[in-house]
This record gives structure tokens, sequence and C-alpha cells, in this order.
């Protein structure tokens, strides 16, 4: 099986669910633990700020991610520095700068860094290595940089096609659960819009 890499789209960082975290009187474990030196995952804190999309990218990156020595298996794409590995440690500082940035290709705060990440990426796996993004294609804030860096290198799953970002997420969720890695087809020249397909079976009770 060829190695992989997987990059997770971003979350957005200065919406009402970041405002939950930046409340200085929020007393839930995630907002504490961010308020702390050490901070929290981003992979964590992402997953709070995105929901079910953000933890299916995460936990099916987690599971059939193949990274080359010494390289993570999954980058989360970020506001203003660029990829960074899941498990990466943030503090609130750290959140409030990701909220300051908007995610858009004409922000040099944003491309830059992503650029230069993606560049460095590119120049450390071997050709083999597939570089799979899990996000919406549609969107350009990050598909055409990424394509410009890696070309037909770039790979997504077919089945996201037609598909919202919840329902993403539950098919993540259930590829983990029954442990089947979906099909990849290039970013380039793909389809970015078609029909949406049939709704997801219920997940069984108490499923991660």
């Amino acid at each position: 099986m060829a190695p992989s890499v997987f990059l997770l789209s971003p979350a957005q960082s200065n919406g009402p669910r970041a405002q939950l975290l930046l409340n200085p009187r929020a007393a839930f474990d995630l907002a504490r633990r961010l308020r702390e030196p050490e901070g929290a995952e981003i992979g964590e804190v992402f997953s709070f700020l995105s929901g079910l999309y953000f933890r299916g990218k995460l936990a099916y990156a987690r599971a059939f991610a193949r990274p080359p020595r010494a390289l993570p298996g999954a980058l989360v794409i970020t506001p203003a520095e660029g990829l960074r590995p899941a498990d990466t440690r943030i503090d609130l500082a750290r959140l409030v700068a990701f909220g300051s940035v908007p995610i858009d290709a004409g922000e040099p705060r944003y491309l830059e860094p992503l650029l230069r990440d993606a560049l460095e990426l590119d120049a450390r796996v071997p050709r083999t290595t597939r570089i799979v993004l899990l996000g919406s294609i549609a969107s350009a804030k990050y598909v055409e940089p990424l394509l410009g860096v890696f070309g037909e290198r770039l790979l997504f799953p077919e089945s996201f096609v037609g598909r919202g970002d919840m329902s993403r997420g539950g098919l993540l969720l259930r590829c983990v659960e029954a442990g089947l890695e979906l099909d990849y087809v290039p970013v380039a020249g793909a389809q970015r819009h078609g029909a949406r397909p049939p709704r997801l079976t219920p997940r069984r009770k108490g499923a991660v």
C-alpha cells in the first residue's frame, strides 16, 4: 500500500463555538486547558469548533494515514501557521491569532505559511506518497494553492462529491468503525459539484 499523508481543511476560528472557548469565565475542560501554558491539541480544538465534520476527518486520518518515516500522517491547514501536525498544542493566544486571519487565498498571512509548508512537504515525501485532502474541493481557498504545489498528486475521496460537511463527517466516522478506506481520485480535473448522494443510515448508538 502506498504511503499517505492527509491534509485536513481548517475549522472556523472566530465563530460562535470559538467564542465559547474565548470566554474567560468558561469552566469546561477544553476552555480551561487552553488558558494554561500547555494548551490543547489543535485536532481537539478544531473538533470542538467544527463538530462532527472535523472529528470525522481527524479520526479517519489517524486510522488510515501511512506517512513516510519521521513525518506526521495528519496535517491541519491553519489560518495563520500553514500546515500543523494534528497533535500540535496551541493555547488561547494562538487561537485568537487564528481567528484574526481570514482563510482566503488573497490573504498573505494565510497563504504564505500554507505554501511554505506545502512546498516543504512536497520536497520531503517520496513521489509515491499520496497527498489526500479531507475537505471540500469546491473551495478555492486551499484547493488552488495546494494544487499549485502538488498537482495531480493531490487526491480526495471521490465519495465527497455532492455531500455537505456533516454528511462527509458521518461518512468518515463510519469508515473508521468499519475499517474501510475510501477510494481517492486526483483533485485536478475532478468534478467539484455533483448530485447529492443518498442519506447515510443512522450510526449505531454509542459509536465513536
